[in-house]
């Protein structure tokens, strides 16, 4: 039985190799584990509880949570087999969104996790909504445990079999940098297309275990869910915020696998090296030889006699550490959502921690493209091959692009249904090109030559991001900013320069690397704040600059910069506008809005 629909997936895993523990979660810091046919039974009861309560095909209803959980699974399935649409929420979204996106969607009902979730959605004037559950007991409000129901099997049954492949299956309602949220609708098949395209490319085997810690809301993470499920993969939900040290989660699950944001990378090489500067004598000198050595690695790459004895050693002394910090047990780790740098990827392959890059869209269910794990199937600066089925076509007719680069457009079965309730913006994103329809990604890339003789997909940037000198010449910031961040200086950065006469950076430093540095040259600060101040500080900022910019044109180089002793968010505990959206990208209007006096400044002269 081949899944077709993305609730079979669980039941496919029951007929070929069911698990004990399928899903593992901690409940007040004690593991708990749910089984294949735990699953099932769960979601059965949901299921029948749904339609006791008169929930009907294609009635909408919310989920949100602050961390992955089973229960999350068990209701997506229950959902979906009687034909109940499941509407993802994002948890750190203002009340005002909460309205918008319930409201839009007609959600009839609403399943929340722990925290002030039920006080925000409660907060919210929906209409249609009738009533909100929670996944944890909590005093005078419902308990989703309250709707588990035993009778109406028959209907249940009937309403799975009914069910066909091109229905929709959720809508997912996307962060964006500005305005109202779209509701992205994808089908079963535009979800099972992508799952199964992507498990014959896994190094991953039946009862390895996956660590889950991106929000399942979102898409990349949500498929990924469904695949570790049709593969036999245990999945551990946990939370950012106890992955690390020897109590973490990574100790506690040993995971063979998991899928994380490139900042997540970044602030774990951020320690890693912060942990060599604190080395002494022969063993400091070890570690940044060691780290001197990734210089030179590619993927593939066959050293000989002299390099390879090299590489022993450091893997031995050095590369060994970093593994057993991950469990000892990786065997590949996909980075999505936004651009990985080029480092990164680099230092952590080389460490035998394999690192590859997937680039998709919520419209796409999520991947088009994703760097393969056998030999000849990645390539360092490129995301890697399109995914099976899915065919990338670089549109250069409508900008002012740089030879061989264009819009990235993708057809296949995971291109979404639409954006619902929006038929001019569905219209809008869709493009015709020789009688076929060819959904426009937004982002700007290149197909370059790779191994084996295969075309690997480069991003250079978003198409809505571009900048536009003021003497007319078009600058992408992205590569720029992930040029810059990978310094260990600089948390964050965000290049600004639109209808400027040149291009400018404002940078966040990292701040416990910017405060070491200052110990370790003898510079006194109490703060951030007074650090930046500095003229040593600024100056060993200017020389990073210096260091990236000829890796750019002359019109793309950072001409000035200043430094920020701020942060940025997904959410603001006061309330103002978050400067980064759920999935950690720069909203680059609010930032330059909360930051214009800086910016002013920088143009001044």
């Amino acid at each position: 039985m081949q899944p077709t629909r993305v609730f079979d997936f669980i039941y496919y895993q029951q007929t070929k190799a069911p698990l004990r523990r399928a899903f593992g979660y901690r409940y007040e810091g004690e593991w708990a584990y749910f089984s294949t046919q735990q699953v099932i039974d769960l979601a059965g009861m949901v299921s029948r509880g749904l339609i006791q309560l008169g929930v009907a095909p294609g009635d909408k209803i919310a989920s949100v949570v602050y961390q992955n959980r089973p229960e999350w699974i068990i209701l997506d399935i229950a959902m979906e087999q009687i034909g109940a649409i499941n509407v993802p929420i994002y948890p750190t979204i203002s009340t005002r969104e909460y309205e918008y996106i319930l409201n839009d969607a007609g959600a009839t009902y609403c399943f929340v996790g722990r925290g002030d979730l039920y006080d925000k959605v409660a907060a919210a004037k929906v209409p249609s909504l009738r009533e909100i559950y929670t996944f944890d007991q909590q005093a005078g409000r419902p308990f989703w445990k309250s709707i588990f129901s035993e009778e109406g099997q028959q209907e249940l049954e009937q309403r799975r079999d009914s069910i066909d492949p091109e229905e929709l299956a959720t809508i997912i309602y996307t962060s964006g940098t500005t305005g109202n949220p779209k509701g992205v609708m994808l089908s079963h098949r535009n979800i099972v297309s992508n799952v199964l395209a992507v498990a014959d490319l896994s190094p991953l085997e039946q009862g390895d275990r996956a660590l889950s810690f991106l929000p399942l809301c979102h898409i990349f993470e949500r498929t990924a869910s469904y695949f570790y499920t049709y593969l036999g993969v245990e999945v551990y939900f946990a939370g950012t915020d106890n992955l690390g040290g020897e109590d973490g989660d990574i100790q506690a699950v040993k995971p063979h696998a998991f899928n994380t944001v490139p900042r997540l990378l970044e602030k774990v090489y951020e320690k890693i090296y912060n942990k060599g500067l604190e080395l002494d004598g022969l063993a400091r000198r070890l570690f940044f030889w060691a780290l001197e050595l990734t210089d030179d690695y590619e993927y593939d790459k066959r050293f000989g006699p002299l390099q390879s004895v090299k590489w022993a050693i450091a893997d031995r002394l050095i590369f060994s550490k970093w593994r057993a910090a991950l469990g000892d047990n990786v065997k590949g780790i996909i980075t999505g959502a936004a651009a990985c740098p080029e480092k990164i990827a680099r230092v952590f392959s080389a460490a035998g921690i394999p690192i590859r890059e997937g680039y998709g869209l919520t419209e796409t269910s999520p991947g088009l493209a994703i760097g393969r794990y056998e030999p000849g199937g990645a390539m360092l600066g490129a995301v890697g091959p399109p995914l099976d089925g899915v065919s990338l076509h670089i549109d250069t007719t409508d900008g002012d692009y740089r030879p061989g680069e264009g819009e990235i457009l993708a057809r296949g079965p995971n291109i979404m249904m639409g954006y619902y309730n929006k038929p001019e913006a569905t219209a809008d994103v869709f493009k015709e090109i020789d009688g076929r329809r060819w959904f426009r990604t937004g982002d700007i890339g290149m197909m370059a030559p790779g191994p084996n003789g295969q075309q690997f997909l480069k991003i250079t940037d978003r198409k809505k991001e571009l900048l536009k000198t003021s003497g007319g010449k078009y600058v992408a910031p992205a590569p720029i900013e992930s040029k810059l961040k990978e310094q260990f200086l600089i948390e964050q950065v965000m290049v600004v320069g639109d209808n400027r006469k040149f291009v400018a950076a404002l940078i966040l430093p990292s701040r416990d690397t910017l405060l070491e540095w200052c110990r370790r040259h003898e510079l006194e600060c109490n703060s951030v704040s007074e650090a930046i101040e500095m003229p040593e500080v600024k100056a060993k900022y200017a020389d990073l600059i210096e260091q990236v910019n000829p890796a750019f044109s002359h019109v793309e180089q950072v001409k000035k910069f200043t430094l920020l002793d701020a942060e940025w968010e997904p959410i603001k505990p006061d309330g103002s506008a978050a400067e980064l959206t759920p999935t950690l990208k720069l909203k680059r209007r609010v930032i330059e809005e909360k930051h214009r006096e800086e910016i002013e400044r920088l143009y001044a002269d």
